[in-house]
């Protein structure tokens, strides 16, 4: 019995000596990544804040690893959609998610997400991120923020306001902003900043808060008027439009951020390889200028950076919600 366990061993034992170099040479055979196009998920309209800047990125990733970037937008429910398509999607480098703060912002505001942000998702860096101006048609009897505050506190549930969609961040504020300064106003969500700003530019809508870099055009040419910034600074493009802070609100600070996420199981050498092309992009001087004259702050972080990034975030905005009693509609 004795001679006979011991046969099986050495049996067994050289069978997996045999199968660990066969797999190791499988290994070894499959083309270096990327051998194919990949496609970046983005989760809103084209033309809005996020779009314009992952399409800059997108751009450029293309032309260092050798494959082009194909990017797929896939605007609804908040990002949510885009999101949840991109944390089933299979995990092997070839579908990225360009995300925002709505993947940490839409949990605390639904409840219930089909995704969840830590363990769905790889996280590979940050990218980007731009102030927000807080903005009204013209027709608003309110050229500067504090005279805004009178005008809605003298006309409550009368005004409204748009946002790129439930649970993203230019809806988060404009709710954060009324709820500290007793403002009631109805939120009215589009798929995307860029219809959010067609609208209120055409005054269905009153007030928008939304990132500099989408917002410009409409501020330069008088169909928007910007009322605030809401970062502790002002702006170099808008040095004449003040800060929350300087007026209103003190201690307000918020900012749009922007990363690039993959699915969960995506293999090690793949995230850190992206990470490696990212950091490139952002530091590629052409790429930098054209952000910079957006408007946009570059980031970039390690992966481990970006995933305590992701935790805190998760933590903060949760508070956010419950302070401010915001809702999914």
């Amino acid at each position: 019995m004795t001679t006979t366990l011991a046969r099986r061993r050495v049996i067994r034992a050289g069978l997996a000596c045999a199968v660990l170099p066969a797999a190791g040479a499988a290994f070894a055979q499959q083309p270096a990544w990327p051998a194919r196009p990949v496609r970046m998920i983005i989760g809103f309209a084209p033309g809005g804040p996020t779009d314009i800047v992952a399409r800059v990125v997108a751009q450029r990733l293309s032309e260092q690893i050798g494959q082009s970037v194909i990017v797929d937008n896939k605007p609804g429910a908040g990002g949510n959609l885009a999101a949840d398509l991109a944390a089933k999607a299979a995990p092997d480098g070839y579908t990225m998610f360009y995300n925002t703060s709505a993947i940490t912002i839409a949990p605390a505001l639904y409840g219930k997400v089909p995704y969840d942000t830590l363990r769905d998702f790889a996280p590979v860096s940050t990218t980007a991120t731009n102030a927000m101006l807080v903005m009204v048609h013209p027709s608003v009897p309110a050229k500067t923020i504090q005279e805004f505050v009178a005008y809605a506190k003298a006309n409550p549930g009368k005004l409204n306001y748009g946002s790129s969609g439930t649970g993203t961040i230019t809806h988060l504020a404009t709710a954060a902003l009324a709820s500290a300064l007793g403002l009631q106003m109805t939120h009215v969500p589009y798929k995307g900043s860029a219809p959010a700003l067609v609208d209120t530019a055409a005054g269905v809508v009153n007030l928008m808060t939304d990132t500099v870099n989408s917002a410009l055009p409409y501020i330069k040419d008088g169909r928007l008027r910007a009322l605030a910034v809401t970062m502790p600074k002002r702006l170099a493009v808008l040095p004449d439009v003040p800060t929350l802070t300087e007026t209103v609100m003190a201690g307000m600070e918020m900012s749009a951020w922007q990363g690039v996420v993959l699915p969960a199981g995506t293999p090690a050498p793949i995230v850190q390889r992206l990470n490696a092309e990212l950091r490139k992009v952002l530091a590629h001087e052409e790429t930098r200028q054209k952000l910079i004259a957006q408007g946009t702050e570059i980031l970039g972080s390690s992966p481990e950076e970006y995933s305590a990034y992701l935790k805190s975030e998760l933590a903060r905005w949760s508070k956010v919600v419950a302070d401010t009693g915001a809702k999914a509609e």
